[in-house]
């Protein structure tokens, strides 16, 4: 199932210029989900990673597969009003550049989940090639935002 910028929205806190997945290609719910991060000259990093060479830096690819780890971990119906949080990364590589212009093709597969804690190994490629991929770990804690205050 196909998701839009809307349920994207919906599913995670972050917005511009933090919100870097674009669309939802595939979902399994708390298993599996595909996404799609546009990469594009006008965002604001390559301004100054590098003007003349710009090159996504690697704390972005990281983030974008953390997003959509975060999707395919939250939308299991049991983790509603809950937010994921970077426990660890393993055996991360980058593999290839990623620069203006690339479509990287994001696919978190969650390995394990038990109780409140999250293991997703993620694999971000362009043009059928890996540019980076590892294993992510996550704290899944209530979402204080969508509470009450009393």
């Amino acid at each position: 199932m196909e998701m839009d910028i809307k349920f994207i929205l919906k599913s995670l806190p972050h917005r511009y210029p933090f919100l870097l997945v674009d669309r939802i290609l595939e979902m399994e719910p708390g298993k599996r989900a595909v996404a799609i991060k546009n990469v594009t000259a006008n965002e604001p990093q390559f301004a100054g990673h590098w003007p003349e060479n710009p090159v996504m830096p690697g704390v972005l690819i990281l983030e974008a597969m953390a997003q959509t780890a975060g999707i395919a971990l939250l939308s299991a119906h049991e983790s509603e009003d809950r937010q994921a949080f970077f426990g660890g990364l393993d055996k991360v590589r980058f593999r290839r550049p990623v620069v203006p212009g690339d479509q990287l093709i994001i696919e978190a597969t969650v390995v394990r989940r038990k109780g409140s804690m999250g293991r997703v190994h993620i694999v971000a490629i362009v043009e059928e090639e890996v540019a980076c991929e590892g294993d992510f770990s996550f704290a899944i804690v209530n979402d204080s935002s969508s509470q009450e205050d009393t």
